[in-house]
């Protein structure tokens, strides 16, 4: 047998274990290599940028793909993939997990946490993941039933598993984890559904929860015995009532944006919107309801708070502050600034500075009538009084509109242009209070009338738009914009070799020139395009990796793929490299879809009154006034309208297995009823004046 190294030998394979990486990645920005992708954002700085060079502008008309895989699902897909030492892992719609030879696309493992399809109810927007973290050997994901799972990353075994949330709310987990400093860092979402949010971090090793930072208060006087305590009893004096914790709702979670900094030790959290959205029914109308619509820095080791800052006080129009945000060194005035960046929901482009909080600038990207602007003297918006709608008890409409000026899809900064682009669309939508309103244990509780529309009332944004923006955010204007033929487009990736790289709803993967938009290169991947890229490379070889499949809050765009006829909604994993030569499978041609709808029995009274509980159950999932989401069932075409398998499907759970869940709780046989004599009625309008294949002004929530 070889001989045992001596204690000093191996202190030293120790330390360059540490140096190389492969001890763990605790919380460090530094790469494994330029070749990996380790991270969801790449780096703790989440700025999406790759300084692999080997594809750029001068050869990206080369690119062709190298090998894909079929997931087999027909849901979004929103996860960038990680790529650590030759293994690429991704997570797909249903939490499940995947890992791939990178080089060759070869599987290694599958895992399948098998998450209850009933769950789906309790999911605002789909079951989508947005990706996993690797560190250390181990894979970690967050599931849509709420629970953080551990694996084992040669087998694809779990190792541990813990419920981060409380299985009788309608929490979920879509976001992807992040590992800092030996701990899992990860949120929740369920706001629309009613839940309080919190983000929880726990021990890479064992999953024992370590903290817990609550965002919204609870009960007031009541301490919850968690870090967040004094927090949270100070924010209970920006609410008034009792209505947020009557309802254990509030919102403000934590569904997506992290990023950290490890000079600064600051770990930064995006929080979202109020529950319900409307003020009047959560705050008697009054109050900043701190931490809605925030950032938040934290201590990662204990979760000790630092500072804030509220880009929206008083939320009532579902303006997040989830989206992506981006760490970089920016020089400003003559002075390099530590800041903090981010596109959020509102319209508005935010500079802060990542050190304190400060705001540095916040200006326009998009088209807003909400605020004028944001006063640099106070960091708070000059709002718009008539934007209150739930207080004035009028309607508003307002832009951007729920869907935000900017979701989820990640944007990107590259250093060498100075530029952030960004997956920018243009939307507006009516915002109705519901005096009326009372929480339901099933179904959207936002205290507005969703899908509202006003003949009366013209929307701000005629028709929606999307584009992908390349915006200067030092100094805080437009320096390019490339159109795209619907909203809802993907996330962006951007690189060295001057390149910027997007998938579209309507399914094409696009290059262009960082430094101003030319497109360079486009392929259409046969499926709307959410997820953000990313780009590694193995054995001196570069990549391009991309996930297609088309759902969650943007489904619609994927019916602008299906003009002539509706198309199943693929889901693929897809790989391109110079010179690629693999083809797809041909296509499914569009089935062209028949609208033969039962007779009219109902009175106009019980269709109206199935379109206000449609909007509210209903509608998160086939979309409202039953225009598709794009991969759930068009209730218009339904055969069940003229049979009593309606009934058994809304209520007895007759496709629970396929996530369809029995709303029995909520509806009893009239409801069902109402529902369906309204969508029969508006499959009969739908049959005399056929919809227009252009894109409309969008009135889906987010």
């Amino acid at each position: 047998m070889p001989d045992k190294p001596s204690p000093f030998a191996r202190i030293l394979l120790i330390c360059a274990a540490l140096v190389t990486g492969s001890c763990g990645l605790q919380g460090s920005s530094v790469q494994k290599g330029d070749g990996d992708w380790i991270r969801t954002g790449r780096t703790d700085d989440e700025q999406r940028f790759s300084p692999l060079t080997q594809i750029d502008a001068s050869n990206a008309n080369r690119l062709g793909l190298v090998w894909y895989d079929d997931l087999n699902l027909s849901r979004g897909e929103e996860a960038t993939p990680l790529v650590v030492d030759g293994v690429l892992y991704v997570s797909t719609a249903w939490s499940m997990v995947k890992a791939y030879d990178a080089a060759t696309g070869k599987p290694l493992w599958a895992f399948d946490p098998e998450v209850p399809r009933r769950q789906l109810v309790k999911a605002c927007c789909d079951a989508v993941n947005r990706g996993v973290a690797v560190w250390n050997g181990r894979v970690f994901v967050g599931t849509l039933d709420g629970r953080l799972i551990a694996l084992n990353g040669r087998t694809g075994k779990p190792v541990w598993s813990v419920q981060t949330t409380d299985e009788r709310a309608p929490y979920t987990i879509t976001g992807a984890p992040r590992v800092i400093k030996g701990k899992v860092i990860i949120g929740n979402g369920g706001a629309e559904l009613g839940v309080r949010g919190y983000v929880g971090a726990y021990d890479v090793n064992t999953g024992r929860r370590i903290w817990r930072f609550y965002t919204v208060p609870g009960e007031p006087g009541k301490p919850d015995g968690e870090v967040s305590d004094p927090q949270m009893a100070a924010a209970a004096k920006t609410w008034s009532g009792d209505a947020w914790w009557r309802q254990k709702a509030g919102g403000g979670t934590a569904w997506d944006a992290f990023a950290y900094d490890p000079e600064l030790d600051l770990l930064y959290i995006g929080t979202g919107n109020g529950s319900p959205w409307s003020r009047a029914a959560r705050s008697e109308g009054r109050g900043d309801n701190l931490f809605l619509s925030s950032i938040v820095a934290v201590r990662p080791d204990t979760g000790k708070y630092v500072w804030h800052y509220q880009l929206v006080p008083g939320d009532e129009w579902d303006y997040t502050a989830t989206q992506h945000m981006i760490l970089a060194d920016l020089k400003i005035g003559g002075e390099v600034r530590k800041v903090l960046m981010q596109a959020p929901k509102n319209g508005f482009f935010y500079v802060l500075d990542r050190a304190t909080g400060k705001l540095i600038s916040a200006e326009k990207y998009v088209p807003a009538n909400w605020a004028e602007k944001i006063d640099l003297s106070t960091g708070r918006p000059v709002e718009n009084p008539e934007a209150r709608y739930s207080e004035r008890g009028k309607p508003f409409y307002a832009t951007p509109s729920s869907l935000g000026g900017h979701n989820w899809p990640p944007m990107a900064y590259n250093p060498g242009t100075g530029l952030v682009y960004i997956p920018a669309q243009e939307l507006s939508v009516l915002f109705v209070g519901d005096p009326a309103f009372r929480k339901s244990p099933i179904g959207y509780n936002t205290a507005t009338r969703l899908g509202t529309r006003d003949p009366s009332l013209t929307p701000p944004i005629q028709a929606a738009k999307g584009y992908l923006l390349a915006w200067d955010p030092v100094r805080q204007r437009e320096a390019w914009r490339a159109p795209r033929d619907t909203f809802g487009n993907g996330g962006v990736l951007t690189t060295a070799g001057d390149l910027v790289v997007q998938g579209t709803g309507t399914g094409f993967l696009k290059v262009m020139r960082a430094s101003d938009g030319k497109e360079l290169w486009s392929q259409w991947l046969q499926a709307g395009v959410l997820a953000a890229p990313m780009t590694y490379s193995v054995r001196g070889k570069q990549y391009l990796a991309v996930l297609a499949g088309c759902g969650g809050v943007y489904g619609s765009a994927c019916r602008m793929v299906d003009k002539d006829g509706r198309r199943p909604n693929l889901d693929w994993l897809l790989v391109f490299a110079l010179d690629g030569k693999v083809q797809l499978p041909a296509a499914p041609a569009a089935q062209p879809m028949v609208l033969d709808p039962p007779p009219v029995t109902g009175s106009p009274a019980a269709a109206a009154r199935g379109r206000d509980k449609y909007a509210r159950y209903c509608a998160v999932c086939h979309g409202y006034d039953a225009v598709s989401l794009g991969n759930q069932p068009d209730l218009r075409y339904s055969p069940t309208l003229g049979s009593d398998a309606w009934f058994t499907i809304l209520l007895e759970g007759g496709l629970s297995d396929s996530g369809m869940a029995s709303f029995a709780d909520v509806l009893d046989r009239g409801a069902a009823e109402d529902i369906r004599q309204y969508l029969i009625r508006i499959a009969h309008d739908r049959k005399a004046k056929p919809e227009s294949t252009t894109t409309k002004s969008s009135e889906h929530s987010s």
